[in-house]
């Protein structure tokens, strides 16, 4: 299969932009209302050994993603049957994510347009991406990013005059029991979800570029993540977050500044989309990176578009309505993930370990 080379700042961007992704949307933290904010930090400091865990199997085999390690260190056989299970992730995470935006175009902007209107316009539009490669989609998100993070920022700024502080307190009322069950939503989505880009980098520069990429991102993407959630809190309080499907963009609608600054949702919504259209991509390249090594394919451009359509579908049926998706994504998730980001990846860590080490030893033998 064709290297495609990426610097780390392209892929920090590509994963920040990833991290923020539905996160925006949906929101996180939910569970400790008040505290949410604490419980992202807590989050935040959960997943830290973790993504130093993916950055230590991408260092031990550097220039491979993890599908190749997967045949290296398992076998033909056994290698494939793992990613299989790893491509499933993927793929299904691209059809969450795209439902997560289908619903949020449909509910904001088209109520009366078909579900499968936006959903198609937005799987055309990352299959193209997908198509251009991940060179391409880092060159754009190095530039999209900081226009993205500045919007977000201002909207920050211009919600002060509308904040009530006290929407924060008390602090911790409930004790750290809420704390902790949210964190560690918070934990398995967003951040541990970049257990996706072990599957698609294998062109970093530099062995230690991996560590820095993860935590990078990790610290960025959750600073974004954390203020953008105070901002809500402070706005509209959990109350009301608890009862409506998108406090992000709720927050915003409601800043308006006389006559000179009025509908800035919709500027926001764009953002929104962008960081949406990313984190599709990067599924949808990482299913296709899989498939083809599987199927021993060197071209994976070949499958974008049939997998790309597939996705589309399984986004579709897979709810029936907002309120399951918002169960889903909030109660359940975090354990059908935990296998995939926490399980997995360890068992993964543990035999590339041995494999080197045995390596080592053999190329030692036989030096002497």
């Amino acid at each position: 299969m064709e290297k495609e080379i990426v610097t780390n700042k392209q892929v920090i961007n590509i994963m920040t932009m990833f991290l923020i992704g539905s996160t925006l949307v949906l929101g996180v933290g939910s569970d400790a209302k008040q505290d949410s904010w604490i419980a992202i930090i807590i989050g935040i400091g959960y997943v830290i050994p973790t993504v130093l865990i993916y950055s230590r199997i991408l260092w031990l085999f550097p220039g491979k993603n993890l599908f190749q390690i997967l045949e290296r260190i398992m076998g033909k056989y056994v290698g494939k049957a793992v990613s299989l299970l790893f491509i499933w992730y993927a793929f299904h995470l691209g059809a969450l994510v795209t439902r997560n935006f289908s619903e949020f175009i449909n509910i904001v902007a088209l109520l009366e347009t078909p579900p499968l209107v936006p959903v198609l316009v937005l799987i055309m539009l990352c299959i193209w991406g997908v198509k251009e490669g991940i060179e391409v989609l880092g060159r754009w998100s190095q530039f999209v990013l900081p226009i993205l993070t500045t919007i977000l920022f201002i909207t920050v700024i211009l919600s002060f005059p509308l904040g009530d502080w006290t929407n924060i307190r008390p602090i911790m009322y409930n004790n750290l029991g809420p704390i902790l069950k949210a964190s560690y939503g918070v934990f398995s989505f967003p951040f541990a979800e970049t257990v996706i880009f072990m599957m698609i980098l294998g062109g970093l520069k530099g062995q230690k570029g991996y560590y820095k990429v993860y935590l990078k991102s990790i610290l960025l993407g959750g600073f974004i993540v954390l203020i953008i959630n105070l901002r809500n809190i402070v706005i509209l309080g959990y109350e009301f977050i608890d009862n409506i499907y998108f406090p992000s963009y709720a927050a915003v609608s409601l800043i308006n500044i006389g006559d000179f600054l009025q509908r800035i949702e919709i500027l926001v919504s764009v953002v929104f989309l962008f960081a949406g259209f990313i984190k599709i991509c990067i599924c949808l390249l990482a299913v296709c990176y899989g498939a083809a090594q599987v199927l021993n394919i060197t071209e994976y451009r070949i499958l974008v578009t049939p997998i790309g359509l597939m996705m589309m579908i399984l986004s579709l049926i897979i709810y029936d309505s907002m309120m399951e998706m918002q169960e889903w994504a909030f109660v359940y998730y975090k354990f059908y993930a935990f296998p995939f980001q926490v399980i997995l990846p360890l068992i993964i860590w543990m035999v590339c370990e041995i494999v080197v080490k045995q390596g080592n030893k053999k190329s030692i033998a036989k030096s002497t």
